[in-house]
């Protein structure tokens, strides 16, 4: 006949699991849910326990997102500020003034202009075939002014050629200066700045560039033609020194008293 426990080892059993049931649950100051039972006894609810615990993760689990999405947009908002800075260094007013010079230098230059209507109406008066027309008096005259274009032409080349050669120590410092800029970029728009103006600098080293040569190649294309038009005059006075006219016909003579 099986023998059937007794009230006290069935309570001992019960206390047996409560204890196995705390300890498989984290260990709180505080009861997360707790309410009385008969006798006036505290009796956990470790499902509840567990259920609190989930929804307060979660919880903070969304307010850790939110946080962290706060920040993100944060940082976002000051990368934009930092790409829309502009840039604190503007070279344009140095460069403006150095193509002003060199262009200020071609314009007062002597001689022939660089202008194709000029061009083609000192040919026309002075160069080439014209050279050899009208009186002596005339083509010597001719040759002077050539002679002082051409002059005034190699003086324009060397003034522009100096010009040039002085800029090229404010270039050097203004490039230190936009590559310094550059490297120190703290946003987009001041690297694309940067970027931009020693685009612009290297377009204003061109600039003279193309000055220099044209101002050199004015001079010589002047000293040629001017050769070549003095062949034309040294043929023209060559002819008529030689041109003898009709040469010496016989008339008759009368002799005095006759």
């Amino acid at each position: 006949m099986t023998r059937t426990p007794d009230r006290p080892s069935r309570k001992r059993l019960a206390a047996v699991a409560l204890a196995d049931a705390l300890a498989l649950t984290p260990v709180l100051t505080t009861p997360a849910l707790a309410f009385f039972g008969g006798g006036g006894r505290i009796v956990y609810d470790p499902q509840n326990h567990a259920e609190n615990i989930l929804s307060a993760a979660r919880a903070l689990e969304q307010i850790n997102n939110q946080i962290a999405q706060l920040q993100n947009e944060a940082r976002m908002l000051m990368n934009d500020a930092l790409n829309l800075a502009h840039l604190p260094h503007s070279s344009l007013t140095r460069l403006r003034e150095a193509v002003g010079e060199t262009q200020a230098l071609l314009d007062g230059a002597g001689g022939l202009a660089f202008d194709v209507a000029a061009i083609e109406e000192a040919f026309a008066e002075d160069y080439g075939a014209a050279a050899a027309r009208g009186a002596f008096d005339e083509m010597v005259e001719g040759a002077r002014r050539r002679w002082e274009m051409s002059v005034a032409g190699f003086e324009a080349a060397l003034r522009v050629q100096a010009g040039v050669v002085g800029n090229i120590e404010a270039a050097r410092a203004e490039m230190g200066a936009l590559v310094r800029e550059s490297q120190g970029a703290v946003g987009a728009l001041q690297a694309a700045q940067a970027g931009n103006q020693l685009l612009a600098l290297q377009s204003a080293q061109l600039s003279d560039l193309a000055a220099a040569i044209a101002a050199q190649n004015r001079a010589v294309t002047m000293e040629a033609a001017r050769v070549a038009s003095a062949e034309a005059q040294g043929r023209e006075a060559l002819a008529r020194f030689l041109d003898y006219g009709a040469g010496y016909e016989p008339s008759p003579v009368r002799l005095f008293g006759e």
